[in-house]
């Protein structure tokens, strides 16, 4: 396999998107290549407004013992939606 091959290949796999099937919808499909990296494509980045620098959180969801699927959430967009859920339970407690 050349280098080229061992680099990240990422094959667009952009979607019409079903009003009847929710928010989610395959954006693209990356590779993890043999250090464990990944690029996530220009596309994506640019509606993140994501730069160098910027951190994610990756979220994971468990069906069971097994890990079914994961989310990248930008770090600075996880603190809101965190106050959003927890702020009515902690109005309700006080």
């Amino acid at each position: 396999m050349n280098q080229k091959n061992q680099n990240i290949q990422i094959k667009s796999a952009r979607q019409r998107q079903d009003p009847k099937a929710g928010c989610c919808r395959v954006e693209s499909v990356v590779t993890v290549d043999n250090r464990g990296q990944m690029v996530l494509p220009k596309e994506i980045r640019e509606k993140l407004k994501l730069g160098a620098g910027d951190k994610l959180a990756l979220v994971t969801w468990q069906k069971g013992e097994e890990v079914c699927c994961i989310s990248l959430i930008p770090v600075d967009s996880l603190s809101d939606m965190v106050k959003g859920m927890l702020g009515p339970v902690i109005k309700e407690i006080f």
